[in-house]
């Protein structure tokens, strides 16, 4: 009996590391990182780790619903670029001798948010539509949305950078929860939609039926899910939390342009698949999301500080996605 529990005992340790392979490893070198440089761990780091993983938390928890119905958004970028300019263009100061609308006054915030999330989620109602109306594959209509939203930045914007901002704009990222350096803004928004996502994921009936699609698409229908309807809520909702972000980000960076946004899509899916999302659809959590954006953030902020090239940590990201999707269809495979 001791010897089976034993072998249960190194099965289960097996399975573990493998399901976590890839934080392990980026956690290790993190801590490496550290170790070399013992000022690795510091007030700012540490900010500035929360603050940009706030960030990419929001996009990926617009993706990872994509991802349960085994789809995907590959727009989600690109949305971010258009809500950022989309905000910087009306939240420039009166007195900024290059305002994009130098006859605006200085509109509230919380109507420039509502409009630039409304304009996001007419998107996202699109690909919904796209993907479950006519078919097209998730890849594809997420693909040539993913052009189109940039084309309409492009002209939109005259691929001139936006600045001047309002100060009560930037404090939204810049700013914290009664000074405290480690409760940022941003992290306390992202976590609060992140609260808001695992309740509609696990206790709603659309987040059952999101993973009963993504489980099995035909035995959904005849169980007399909607699936129609379904997918198109989740992608308009991915297209919010994209407008979100969006927002955020104007604010974070002090200006737009129309490259701001280029990537985050796959950093995104990336983070969710190293946190556990299966691209083979059914299988997700929130938490697991965030862990896996955050080492991912992680393993960025410690190139950067071990001084590696901007050229090289882009292989990496890319050596780090390969791996967790090859993760994650070994696991699949094993599993049938």
């Amino acid at each position: 009996m001791q010897i089976d529990n034993n072998k249960l005992s190194g099965r289960r340790t097996g399975e573990f590391l493998l399901n976590n392979a890839v934080i392990i490893m980026m956690l290790v070198a993190a801590a490496a990182v550290s170790i070399m440089r013992p000022n690795f761990i510091s007030q700012y780091n540490i900010k500035n780790l929360i603050s940009n993983t706030s960030a990419r938390f929001i996009i990926a928890l617009g993706v990872s619903g994509c991802l349960i119905t085994k789809g995907t958004d590959l727009s989600a970028g690109r949305l971010v670029g258009l809500a950022a300019c989309l905000s910087a263009t009306f939240m420039q100061r009166l007195d900024y001798t290059s305002k994009v609308y130098p006859d605006m006054g200085e509109p509230p915030i919380i109507w420039v948010f509502l409009g630039v999330v409304a304009v996001c989620m007419v998107f996202g109602l699109l690909n919904g539509l796209v993907v479950s109306k006519l078919n097209v594959p998730p890849f594809i209509a997420t693909l040539g949305m993913q052009t189109i939203v940039y084309g309409i930045c492009l002209v939109y914007t005259g691929a001139q950078p936006i600045g001047g901002l309002r100060k009560d704009y930037t404090n939204i990222s810049s700013g914290s929860l009664f000074g405290f350096q480690f409760l940022p803004y941003l992290g306390i928004i992202a976590l609060l939609l992140g609260l808001i996502m695992w309740f509609v994921y696990n206790k709603t009936p659309h987040g059952k039926h999101m993973y009963a699609i993504g489980g099995n698409e035909n035995s959904a229908e005849v169980a007399g899910i909607n699936t129609t309807a379904t997918k198109i809520i989740i992608y308009t909702t991915a297209a919010c939390l994209y407008g979100i972000a969006g927002f955020l980000y104007g604010a974070k960076s002090g200006g737009a342009s129309v490259n701001l946004g280029m990537g985050y899509e796959l950093e995104a899916i990336a983070g969710c698949t190293i946190g556990g999302v299966s691209t083979n659809g059914g299988v997700g959590r929130i938490s697991g999301m965030l862990v896996g954006v955050l080492v991912f953030e992680l393993l960025k902020i410690a190139m950067q500080f071990m001084g590696v090239p901007s050229d090289y940590t882009y292989i990496v990201q890319g050596l780090v996605i390969i791996m967790a999707v090859s993760l994650d269809i070994r696991k699949y495979v094993a599993k049938k």
